[in-house]
C-alpha cells in the first residue's frame, strides 16, 4: 500500500487541529472558571443549571419584595407608635379636663391642645410611603383616605374614603403578606372584647335637655341571656309630672321596652340619686334630673349601633371643652361626654397597640423568611457549582496534557514531512 504525501499532511493537520481544539476548550474552562462553557460540553448538567438559575432569579425577586414589604411595615409600625402616643396624650388631657376645679377658660386651653393632637392624627392617618402612595387607604392609595367635611351646622368631621382591605405583597412562594393596614382597622375599630360603652344622646343625635349623668356601664354577668345586645334608657314623665324610665333593647332593628322585674311592667320610677339600673348582665349608675325624651345609649363598642371612630371621639371632646359649662345641662353634657370619650380613647389605644403588634409580628416573620431564603440561595449556589463549576486542579492537569499532546503532534508532523527515500539511497 502506498501512502501519498497529501495523506500524511492531512492526517497530521487533523491531529494538530484536534489537539489544539482540546487545548482551547480547556483554556476557556480555566478562563471562565466553569466546566460547562457551552451546553454541548454537558447537555444534562447545562439543562439542570438553567432550572437552578431560574429558581435563583425567582428567589432574588422574592428577596427584593421582602425589602419593599419591610420598608412599608417599618413605616406603618413607626406611625402607629406615634398614633398611640397621641391617643395617650389626649387621654391625659381629658383626665385633666374632668377636674371640677378647672374654669371654662382652662378647659378651652385644653381644647386647643386637643385640636393640635387631632390635626396630628389626621396627618398620620394620611401618611404616604416613599412612592407617594397613601399607607392607610387600602387599595385606594392614590388619594388621602381621611378627608374633612362640614355638616349643615358648620361643624367639621372626618370621613374615611379608603377601602376595607389591606394591600398585600407576595414575599415568598407560599406567603402573601399584608404590608399595610387600612384606615378602618386603625382609626375606626376596637379590639375584640372591648365591651359596652354609654353615651348620653338621643337617637337623632341631638343632646339631652336634662342634666342626667352616668357612671359605667360595668359588666356583672357575661353569661346573662341579654349580654351582647344593645340597650338604651329612655326617660319620660307620668301624668303627675314624675320622672320615669324604661330600658329598651334593640331587636331586629326596632327598640322594644323590656320587663326588668318580671311583673309585666316596662316603665319604672326614676329617683335620680345614684340610682343603679341592672339589665343584660350590666349595671349603670344614674344621677340628675332628666327631661322628657332624654336617652342614654348602652351599646357594644364598635358595633352596628355605635361604631368606633377615633376622630369622632376627638371632635366630641373638643366640642364639649370649647363650650362654657354655665348651666346644669351643659355641665352634665361635659361630664358624660368626657366619660364616654375616655372610654373610647382606651378602646382606641388598645386597638392601635393590637394593630401595631400585628405589624411587628409580620416584621419578625420577614426575618424568618429571609433566613430561609438565604439558606435556599446557598443550596442553589452549591447545586449550580456542582453542575457547572470547574475543578482547577483537574483542569490544569488536563491543560498540561493537551499542551504535551499538541507539541507531540507538531513534532511528529515536522519529522514526517522531512522523510524522503533519497535519505536512504
Amino acid at each position: 500500500m502506498r501512502i501519498s504525501t497529501i495523506t500524511m499532511f492531512e492526517q497530521s493537520t487533523a491531529s494538530m487541529n484536534r489537539q489544539q481544539s482540546d487545548l482551547m476548550n480547556v483554556s476557556q474552562q480555566i478562563a471562565s472558571g466553569r466546566r460547562v462553557v457551552n451546553p454541548s460540553d454537558d447537555p444534562q448538567a447545562a439543562s439542570r443549571a438553567v432550572t437552578v438559575d431560574q429558581a435563583k432569579a425567582v428567589t432574588e425577586q422574592y428577596s427584593d419584595a421582602r425589602i419593599s414589604a419591610r420598608n412599608s411595615l417599618s413605616q406603618t409600625e413607626s406611625i402607629l407608635n406615634s398614633v398611640s402616643d397621641a391617643v395617650t396624650s389626649a387621654k391625659t388631657l381629658l383626665i385633666q379636663a374632668s377636674s371640677d376645679t378647672l374654669s371654662d377658660v382652662d378647659r378651652e386651653s385644653i381644647s386647643s391642645e386637643l385640636k393640635g393632637i387631632y390635626e396630628t392624627m389626621i396627618g398620620q392617618a394620611n401618611a404616604t410611603d416613599g412612592n407617594g402612595r397613601y399607607l392607610f387607604g387600602g387599595y385606594k392609595d392614590s388619594a388621602p383616605p381621611f378627608v374633612k367635611q362640614t355638616n349643615a351646622d358648620g361643624d367639621e368631621f372626618v370621613v374615611y374614603n379608603g377601602d376595607s382591605k389591606a394591600r398585600e405583597q407576595r414575599v415568598d412562594a407560599s406567603r402573601l403578606m399584608p404590608v399595610t393596614e387600612n384606615g378602618e382597622s386603625i382609626f375606626q375599630s376596637v379590639p375584640s372584647g372591648a365591651g359596652y360603652i354609654a353615651e348620653a344622646k338621643k337617637e337623632d343625635g341631638t343632646l339631652n335637655e336634662g342634666n342626667v349623668t352616668f357612671r359605667g356601664p360595668q359588666t356583672l354577668d357575661v353569661n346573662d341571656d341579654g349580654y351582647g345586645e344593645n340597650f338604651r334608657v329612655v326617660f319620660s314623665e307620668d301624668a303627675g309630672g314624675n320622672s320615669m324610665y324604661s330600658v329598651q333593647r334593640l331587636d331586629d332593628g326596632a327598640w322594644e321596652a323590656i320587663d326588668l322585674e318580671g311583673d309585666g311592667e316596662t316603665t319604672y320610677p326614676y329617683t335620680g340619686n345614684d340610682q343603679q339600673l341592672s339589665f343584660g348582665g350590666l349595671n349603670i349608675t344614674l344621677s340628675g334630673t332628666p327631661a322628657d325624651g332624654d336617652e342614654i345609649l348602652v351599646a357594644q363598642s364598635g358595633g352596628d349601633v355605635r361604631g368606633a371612630d377615633l376622630f369622632r371621639t376627638m371632635e366630641e371632646a373638643i366640642r364639649v371643652l370649647e363650650n362654657p359649662a354655665d348651666n346644669p345641662t351643659k355641665k352634665a353634657d361635659l361630664r358624660n361626654t368626657l366619660n364616654t370619650s375616655m372610654r373610647d380613647l382606651d378602646n382606641a389605644l388598645d386597638n392601635v397597640l393590637t394593630v401595631r403588634a400585628s405589624a411587628g409580628a409580620r416584621l419578625n416573620e420577614l426575618d424568618v423568611i429571609d433566613a430561609v431564603g438565604s439558606n435556599r440561595m446557598l443550596n442553589y449556589e452549591q447545586t449550580l457549582s456542582d453542575l457547572v463549576d470547574l475543578d482547577y486542579v483537574e483542569a490544569i492537569s488536563e491543560y498540561s496534557l493537551r499542551q504535551v499532546g499538541l507539541q507531540a503532534a507538531q513534532k511528529a508532523f515536522v519529522d514526517i514531512k522531512g522523510l524522503s527515500l533519497f535519505n536512504y539511497m
